[in-house]
């Protein structure tokens, strides 16, 4: 199985914008990022705007087709930014669940909600008219209910919500039952053919249970690659992320 690390740089923008300044450049974070060896970028433009602009889209955007690599756009089904996602036509949208008070985001999309239901598939099928070419997928939690429930859609993948699992580790607590739900959802996921990523939390040191499984595709990673920037560097914890990966 060929796995693929997608870098998440909206804390790049974080700390842009809370200065209000035009540095950290997230382009430039962007293209260390793929020279280091990322296999994508994923960026989550908020409806609250409180990181990524509508104004990094593009210039990301033009340095992953310069380096051959896809961007991984995150939003929400808030029917103007989906709309956003239909002109900017990245490779991936991920669809996720946002609320305004929330410091990151929390947990998956509550698909058993009707109303998230139908602005779940409202978002997909917009992107399917749109965007045909646009491979979308769902950030959920990883319950067989759930899982299940997404097939009935025409998405390409699932992304499991990992942030209980890798705060579960940090904090040196029983990892045995979130690895078994995982497999569980494989399962699931990979006998209908849809792909099978990962994201959310994620450090080193957590992603290393995760590799050793062998059950994801795609991990996406941020706020850990940022943080661990600022001391070593964006391209030496690309790479080593990156070897990890491989040798796992």
């Amino acid at each position: 199985m060929n796995v693929r690390l997608g870098v998440n740089i909206d804390h790049v923008a974080t700390l842009r914008q809370q200065r209000g300044e035009s540095y950290p450049s997230v382009s430039r974070a962007a293209d260390m990022a793929l020279q280091a060896g990322a296999d994508q970028i994923t960026i989550h433009l908020r409806e609250d705007r409180r990181h990524i602009q509508d104004s990094d889209l593009a210039p990301v955007h033009d340095l992953c087709r310069h380096y051959g690599k896809p961007l991984n756009l995150e939003i929400g089904c808030d029917p103007d930014i989906v709309e956003i996602a239909c002109r900017e036509k990245p490779e991936w949208v991920c669809l996720v669940p946002e609320k305004r008070q929330e410091r990151t985001t929390e947990g998956g999309l509550a698909l058993s909600d009707e109303l998230t239901w139908s602005r779940v598939l409202m978002a997909v099928n917009k992107l399917a008219q749109k965007s045909s070419k646009t491979k979308v997928s769902l950030f959920v939690e990883a319950n067989p209910a759930t899982l299940e429930r997404c097939l009935k859609l025409p998405i390409h993948a699932v992304e499991i919500h990992t942030g209980e699992y890798a705060k579960d580790f940090l904090e040196g607590k029983e990892i045995k039952h979130h690895l078994v739900q995982y497999a569980q959802g494989h399962k699931i996921i990979k006998s209908a053919g849809r792909g099978y990523h990962a994201g959310h939390g994620l450090t080193n040191e957590s992603l290393k249970p995760l590799i050793e499984a062998s059950l994801f595709e795609e991990y996406n990673i941020g706020h850990w690659i940022v943080g661990e920037s600022l001391f070593r560097g964006m391209g030496p914890v690309v790479q080593e992320l990156c070897h990890m990966i491989k040798k796992g």
